[in-house]
């Protein structure tokens, strides 16, 4: 078996007949169908992952929600407080109650090294577009039927080891691969042929294009826009008009057209890190305690990360009323210094605490850090 994946795949990187055949696989729940998959008590129940939700009174967010908890109207980036809320709504009703466990990244991420290694031993071609989905190029099999089943195999691979499921879209590219792998989960596979992709946008909505979000979606909505055959009435034209360069970028997206090749390593463009209070403040020894151990978490990801330099520095404060403002600076020349870092973000910092950016003196709920405009070459002296 090893011997006939090696042989399909030393047909070589780069499909000679120009035709491509791109798979999207996409975890299930990722973070809470581990949780789940590692403990038998776990099974069958709403699993939330995220911060501590202290009996409703926590306050960050929800990472991963399986589909159980979903069923309670629970989802990521929902905060902690509402799903815990929903939670007890539900074991109210007789229901059970949702499990809340908090994120084990170390746990996630060999999870996601494993995934990894299963989809190389049948493409030399992936790309992780994040810790749960990964691109991969499948074009050397030449036909749509193999792809299939080579995910199917994959699937099943990932199945047994893991015990978790996961959703895969085939297509021409990979924009019509991440949408179609989105289009059945949990545990789904779509394929997509390059003769009907563009008829299969045309019935979607225009959110499921990548890119378009709640903001833009609106602005289409107002013009009588909600699906994909709407918008593709309009010109490239009038589409740079609303949207500037995103909106040629759209005009060929609408159309299946995509040519972004597969990444298969990317340099982090920033490093960051961001924290809530337990409870809205503006005392500064308590901001300065978690602004000091932020930095000092950023650095040290940074001196992980195999980066010799950072030139930008940038802070995020969002206020008790949830507005969000960030500030950033680029400094003169690159830097390594910790003790730099810390100075030049604390600079950035200070404003928010009295009268210069913050004139009403609204409490502060979180604040981050980060860096930008890394480096792998060293400073030259």
């Amino acid at each position: 078996m090893e011997q006939k994946n090696q042989k399909l795949l030393d047909i070589g990187k780069n499909n000679v007949l120009g035709k491509r055949i791109i798979a999207h696989l996409d975890m299930d729940a990722f973070f809470a169908s581990l949780e789940e998959a590692g403990s038998p008590i776990f099974k069958g129940k709403p699993i939330v992952v995220g911060s501590d939700p202290k009996n409703g009174q926590g306050r960050g967010v929800v990472s991963t929600a399986n589909y159980k908890a979903r069923e309670y109207g629970i989802h990521s980036a929902l905060p902690i407080s509402i799903a815990w809320r929903l939670s007890q709504k539900a074991k109210a009703e007789g229901k059970d109650e949702a499990v809340f466990l908090t994120v084990d990244f170390e746990r996630y991420e060999k999870a996601h090294d494993e995934i990894l290694e299963i989809i190389k031993k049948y493409s030399k071609e992936v790309e992780p577009a994040s810790i749960d989905e990964f691109y991969f190029d499948l074009s050397y099999l030449k036909n749509y039927k193999k792809a299939e089943d080579i995910c199917k195999k994959i699937k099943e691979e990932i199945r047994k080891k893991l015990k978790v499921t996961c959703s895969v879209g085939i297509g021409q590219n990979k924009l019509i691969s991440k949408i179609s792998a989105g289009m059945k989960k949990p545990d789904g596979l779509v394929v997509v042929k390059e003769k009907d992709s563009e008829k299969y946008l045309e019935l979607l909505p225009v959110r499921k294009i990548p890119g378009i979000g709640p903001k833009t979606e609106q602005v289409l909505k107002d013009k009588g826009i909600e699906i994909v055959k709407d918008l593709k009435k309009l010109s490239k034209t009038e589409l740079r008009e609303i949207h500037g360069k995103w909106g040629e970028d759209l005009y060929y997206k609408v159309r299946g057209i995509d040519e972004d090749p597969i990444v298969e390593s990317r340099e982090a463009k920033s490093i960051g890190e961001q924290m809530t209070f337990e409870h809205d403040t503006l005392n500064f020894v308590e901001i300065g305690e978690m602004f000091e151990n932020l930095c000092k978490g950023v650095f040290k990801s940074f001196l992980q990360s195999g980066f010799k330099t950072f030139k930008t520095v940038g802070i995020t404060v969002r206020f008790s009323d949830f507005e969000t403002k960030t500030t950033a600076k680029t400094l003169k020349k690159e830097s390594k210094s910790e003790k730099e870092f810390i100075i030049e973000t604390l600079k950035l910092l200070l404003p928010y605490m009295d009268k210069r950016k913050n004139p009403r003196k609204k409490l502060i709920r979180l604040i981050g850090v980060k860096m930008e405009k890394l480096s792998s070459q060293n400073i030259l002296i």
